[in-house]
């Protein structure tokens, strides 16, 4: 299903921007984002806006909403969409963003985010586990006309192997989906098997610290004549001298 919220019209205050390459941390560090407007047939131009007046005119229309842009010093309105925000890795903050000036009559070309609704019974019985191979969706349209974003109710996926693609989407007429219909957007896969480990073979156990070492039987020392006690030719018996009549 696809999600369009009545647009009004938002507008964003910016100025030009002279300060470039890595003197722009200046900027940040006074509350000033960075940012360019860019476009079809139009000059690239460096502009700043404080960031307090960017964050919630982005929180309301993301990258998909117009926004009209008006540049101190100028007289027209440049309708733009927000696009490429740099967010700073620790504090999560907007480092940079880009404005996609655009023509309202001239189709263009965006992705729409993807948005899970509803519960799968498939999942909630433990039958199978939910993955979203894809999360954004391609379209061609008119920049007003363009949705905020497709809802996909996951309350039909009650078996494993069952899936909704992007040809079970409903755009709107104005809207033409450009990702292959063939994608899959969420599906019911069997759940992971836990993999069972192998005991591991018996070790000899050491002797306890402080246990004396088993003692080896000592080796039999040869005798004089080479020979081990046992292999010695025992001596003769000695008879008593005959008695004198």
């Amino acid at each position: 299903m696809e999600k369009k919220v009545a647009k009004e019209k938002i507008t964003l205050k910016v100025e030009k921007r002279k300060i470039t390459g890595r003197k722009v941390k200046k900027l940040r560090r006074e509350g000033i984002l960075p940012g360019n407007i860019y476009g079809r047939k139009i000059k690239s131009l460096a502009v700043q806006v404080p960031l307090k007046d960017f964050l919630p005119v982005y929180q309301k229309v993301g990258e998909t909403g117009i926004v009209e842009v008006k540049v101190a010093g100028e007289d027209k309105i440049r309708p733009s969409l927000i696009h490429n925000v740099q967010f700073d890795p620790v504090s999560d903050q907007p480092l940079h963003a880009d404005f996609h000036q655009v023509s309202l009559t001239e189709k263009i070309t965006a992705s729409i985010p993807v948005e899970i609704v509803g519960k799968s019974p498939a999942v909630e019985q433990k039958i199978g586990v939910l993955i979203q191979p894809l999360n954004e969706v391609e379209v061609e349209a008119l920049p007003t006309e363009l949705p905020d974003q497709f809802t996909v109710d996951i309350s039909s996926l009650k078996e494993v192997d069952q899936a909704i693609t992007v040809g079970d989407l409903k755009p709107s007429p104005g809207v033409k989906i450009l990702t292959s219909p063939k994608e899959i957007l969420v599906k019911i896969n069997p759940p992971a098997k836990e993999e069972k480990v192998a005991p591991s073979p018996p070790t000899e156990e050491a002797p306890p610290a402080g246990a004396p070492a088993e003692e080896k039987p000592a080796e039999e020392k040869p005798t004089a004549e080479g020979k081990k006690p046992e292999e010695a030719v025992p001596p003769k018996e000695q008879k008593p001298p005959p008695e004198k009549k």
